[in-house]
């Protein structure tokens, strides 16, 4: 491989960039549209930047067509400070929530949720090692929980909620970190989304939570000011000093994907870019999908060949052809392909001539 070639990078998060945004950052860092200074010099408090959140949040509203009703907060903390502030806000009630628990991520957010109110898990796939979307009815679900939480897409484990769980009139708060803008969804299902910026969004330091007006004002009183989302809500994101640059790219990336004919065009990508993989892998000798099949994520794609020697072999040779991160997560091991809305479709076809000449050499 060419050293200068930019890489196929299969990086779980932060994963790659639409190379037009990089290069469209690139041409106004210094000088960002003849202001004469970056967006990393900016004050968050000008007419320049202003108008950057400011489109940033409308272009966010036209992709996923978010109502009136909804708030849509650029915050920091990552997914992580999440966990803390989805309990803190929206157990203002019963101080009961029920957790389903599909991966390290939603037990992580389960753990974090105990320490503020009563906590049921609801359904639990680590009998088998968080390789399918446990099915649930209405009636499992507490009736007076506060609300019901699950993350829909598990980047570790490769799982996704291709259908919802009715929740009936029961609040759903969902962590969709690593599947935000990669599908059309109905906002109106949920109460609250958030999801991190480092996969589908844009450069890791930007949180994005979309919270129906209703859910905002609930926070119990030991609440911390930055992580109460009134604050935040009225002062539309700017409380204090926000992620600006993170927010500058995020509208780029928001931009670029309007210019591709919106959600609908990506998620005919995002499909046809993961039914090729799992196509390849379900028909390989070598390479294995855990996941069922009716819960497999288009956004990450888990494989095993069985062999934890085998797998480095695979990932130090594919890193020598100019595809990286190809490694399972540390926790489970194995091989994973990302393939967020950036990975352009040649990026999995070439994966899919590698994996096929590698298994011809070592099967």
């Amino acid at each position: 491989m060419n050293k200068k070639e930019r890489v196929f990078n299969f990086s779980a998060g932060p994963s790659m960039l639409p190379i037009d945004v990089i290069n469209e950052v690139a041409a106004e860092l210094a000088n960002y549209q003849e202001s004469g200074q970056s967006v990393m010099e900016m004050s968050h408090r000008s007419a320049e930047f202003d108008k950057i959140i400011k489109d940033a949040e409308s272009d966010l509203r036209k992709l996923m067509n978010i109502p009136e009703n909804y708030k849509v907060l650029f915050l920091q903390g990552g997914g992580t400070t999440q966990f803390s502030m989805v309990a803190l806000n929206f157990m203002g009630g019963t101080h009961k929530a029920d957790y389903i628990i599909t991966g390290q991520w939603a037990k992580k957010a389960y753990t974090e949720a105990c320490k503020y109110g009563d906590i049921k898990v609801v359904a639990n796939s680590e009998d088998k090692k968080y390789t399918y979307i446990p099915k649930v009815s209405k009636d499992d679900f507490r009736p007076d929980a506060d609300y019901v939480y699950i993350c829909e897409n598990n980047t570790i484990y490769g799982t996704h909620y291709n259908e919802l769980p009715d929740t009936g009139e029961i609040p759903l708060v969902a962590d969709m970190s690593s599947c935000i803008l990669s599908q059309e969804i109905d906002v109106t299902k949920y109460a609250a989304i958030f999801a991190g910026a480092q996969k589908n969004i844009g450069p890791a330091g930007v949180t994005i939570a979309i919270i129906r007006d209703d859910m905002i004002g609930k926070a119990h009183p030991m609440t911390p000011v930055y992580m109460d989302y009134k604050v935040h809500a009225e002062k539309d994101s700017l409380y204090n000093t926000p992620p600006c640059f993170a927010i500058y790219v995020a509208g780029k990336v928001f931009k670029h994907l309007l210019d591709m004919g919106g959600i609908k065009a990506i998620e005919k990508v995002n499909l046809r870019k993961a039914e090729k993989l799992y196509n390849f892998i379900d028909n390989s000798k070598l390479f294995k999908c855990p996941v069922a099949k009716e819960d497999r994520s288009i956004m990450n794609v888990v494989m095993v060949t069985g062999n934890d020697v085998m797998d480095k072999k695979f990932v130090d040779e594919a890193k020598e052809a100019g595809f990286i991160n190809l490694k399972g997560h540390r926790s489970i091991g194995g091989l994973r392909a990302s393939i967020y809305n950036a990975m352009p479709e040649e990026g999995v076809d070439k994966l899919i001539e590698f994996m096929k000449k590698f298994e011809e050499e070592n099967i």
